[in-house]
């Protein structure tokens, strides 16, 4: 999430995942993935650096706590091997 001020000057904390588009119309409204406008002080600019900001602190800390060598499973067949012609089952 990134924190962003209303033009009231409350903050708030928006949900970068739920952010269709930023635009300057000349505030900053922000329009989520549900139709829902914010108005914001911050620039488009900066609503993008925050974003742009967040998203590479998620991925670093990610990486961070992933094992340097994943384990990896032991390979078994998909499919079980053919039987050989002839074999009968009993």
């Amino acid at each position: 999430m990134i924190q962003l001020t209303r033009l009231n000057n409350a903050r708030l904390a928006v949900n970068c995942d739920l952010i269709k588009y930023v635009e300057a119309a000349p505030d900053t409204v922000i329009t989520l993935l549900n139709g829902e406008k914010l108005v914001v002080r911050e620039t488009t600019e900066e609503v993008i650096r925050r974003v742009s900001e967040f998203r590479r602190a998620v991925l670093s800390s990610s990486s961070a706590s992933a094992p340097a060598h994943p384990a990896t499973p032991a390979e078994k067949p998909i499919f079980p091997p053919p039987e050989s012609e002839g074999s009968e089952r009993g």
